[in-house]
């Protein structure tokens, strides 16, 4: 018999224990229990797994060249720096997580599935790359607190599907605002501050037009292209950072950053300067590297789960990734954008000044992909119920949080809070923190005090679903009997099923639809 021990013991060290392997068999799996043809499954698994080890191979770039930034900005400013980006620290938490983070990955969308079949949650979160990384943030965090490996993905994937199904509902009255249907939810975590956008809107747009009858620059639309936008972002954070540094430390000691990747350092500015550059750009090629890793994973993992949903939950509504929404209102994609990648520069001079000094948070500096996506998301948000001005300061509020709350966050992290990167976007922060917090209670009461917090979100988000979502409340009714001629082209029936359109006011419950107006 010592031969099956022998192979149960290849089986877990050798392949289970491989995140590359795990993730292959995970979507063998799948693609099999969809009765996929057998050269597919092959195909899909082999993908997979070379899209996994893309993810690592980033992750080291990532470091790289991240580590002459870090030493920079403490030299510069006697604070630590991160730029929040989650494809970086993802893939950095891999190297050491990398088996956890995919069992519990499992066990987080079984249990959404099976509590969108039993509840009235019936969302299916869909945005795979978004499922890894909370996982991924859960993993790191109970692991540092000490919980051992089963806790970390029981407990886990038991806060993951709460959320996969929860977050969805919290944001579900704003999205139905602006698809004027029940027929997709936002599953991205980057809710919170979408949900703020939509609130703000609500307090300041009144009579805001809407921002799609502005004209914007056709010049400015090259950001919407994640790995250019990406590059330039560290590109001139590299350059100020590089300015300040040998202003502040002197030519002799700046010019001997850049010798740590096995170079002999800068030989004049210019080529200080130049050094500068060239590491920026390769962080954009970094982060291309681990996303062009995750999309091949997704690829294949993402219809295998979409098949296994389509059958576990027949009916359901599937909740689909930010840019989901940017059709509906493209001027306020960029609106938003800018105006929260303001609210990001703001927050971090109040951190410089204010809240280092006094409690030792972080420096976060703003990217531009974050604020990109989240903030051009939440400026369509805003938009829905505030028109422009909703857009700008609905936006600007999600730059405060998504700069704010990874500060707060890095101090749960562990190990991973000396990283020189994090989680950006707002739920990663909120939910990360008080979860790390409540971990530190020890093995036992932290258990309880987590498990207690993904149970009150999940109540709260049926009360919402119940009695928000289903009786068809509209977040921006207000606003359109104040601004007739500027009311959202569609607006959600009660309940939910479909669009209408209206001159003045919304018509009472019961009211026949009118028909839509003559199009031009």
């Amino acid at each position: 018999m010592d031969w099956l021990v022998t192979i149960a013991q290849f089986l877990v060290n050798e392949i289970l224990s491989v995140p590359a392997y795990l993730i292959g068999l995970i979507t063998a799996a799948g693609l099999a229990a969809l009765r996929k043809p057998a050269g597919q499954i092959a195909g899909g698994a082999v993908k997979a797994t070379l899209g996994f080890l893309l993810i690592n191979a980033g992750a080291d770039l990532v470091v790289g060249s991240l580590a002459p930034l870090g030493e920079m900005i403490q030299g510069a400013t006697g604070a630590h720096g991160v730029i929040p980006t989650n494809e970086a620290i993802v893939g950095i938490a891999q190297a050491r997580f990398g088996a956890r983070v995919a069992w519990l990955m499992i066990v987080g969308f079984g249990l959404g599935l099976l509590l969108a079949r039993l509840t009235p949650l019936r969302y299916v979160f869909l945005t795979g790359h978004h499922m890894l990384f909370m996982a991924t943030l859960l993993t790191v965090v109970l692991a540092t607190a000490g919980l051992p490996a089963w806790a970390v993905v029981a407990v886990g994937g038991v806060l993951l599907g709460i959320l996969l199904v929860s977050l969805p509902a919290f944001a579900h009255p704003w999205t139905k605002r602006i698809t004027g249907n029940n027929s997709i939810a936002i599953g991205h975590f980057g809710t919170a501050g979408y949900i703020t956008a939509g609130a703000v809107g609500q307090l300041v747009g009144r009579r805001s037009r809407s921002t799609e009858e502005m004209k914007l620059p056709e010049g400015l639309r090259f950001l919407r292209d994640s790995m250019v936008a990406t590059a330039l972002s560290m590109l001139l954070i590299y350059v100020i950072m590089a300015v300040v540094y040998v202003v502040k430390t002197g030519e002799r000691t700046a010019f001997r950053v850049f010798a740590a990747d096995g170079g002999a350092g800068a030989t004049d500015l210019g080529d200080y300067l130049m050094q500068a550059v060239m590491q920026g750009l390769q962080f954009g090629i970094s982060v291309a590297v681990i996303l062009f890793g995750v999309r091949t994973i997704l690829g294949e993992l993402v219809p295998a789960f979409q098949g296994i949903a389509r059958k576990v939950v027949p009916g359901a509504v599937p909740a689909l990734d930010a840019p989901i929404v940017f059709p509906y209102a493209q001027n306020a994609v960029l609106v938003g954008f800018l105006a929260s990648f303001a609210g990001g520069l703001c927050t971090l001079a109040l951190l410089a000044w204010v809240l280092n000094p006094a409690f030792g948070l972080a420096l976060v500096l703003p990217g531009l992909v974050p604020h990109f996506f989240t903030g051009g998301a939440a400026g369509v948000y805003g938009n829905a119920t505030g028109g422009r001005r909703g857009a700008a300061l609905g936006a600007f509020c999600n730059g405060v949080l998504i700069t704010l709350l990874p500060a707060v966050l890095l101090k749960v992290l562990g190990s991973f809070g000396k990283e020189n990167t994090t989680f950006g976007d707002a739920d990663f922060g909120w939910f990360g923190a008080l979860v790390g917090f409540a971990a530190k209670a020890g093995t036992a009461g932290g258990i309880v005090l987590m498990l207690l917090l993904g149970a009150a979100v999940l109540a709260g988000a049926v009360v919402v679903q119940k009695r928000v979502v289903e009786p068809g409340w509209s977040p921006g009714a207000r606003r359109d009997a104040l601004l007739p001629s500027a009311a959202p082209a569609q607006e959600a029936d009660r309940d939910g099923e479909g669009p209408r359109r209206y001159a003045k006011v919304p018509p009472p419950p019961g009211a026949p639809t009118p028909p839509p107006p003559p199009r031009d």
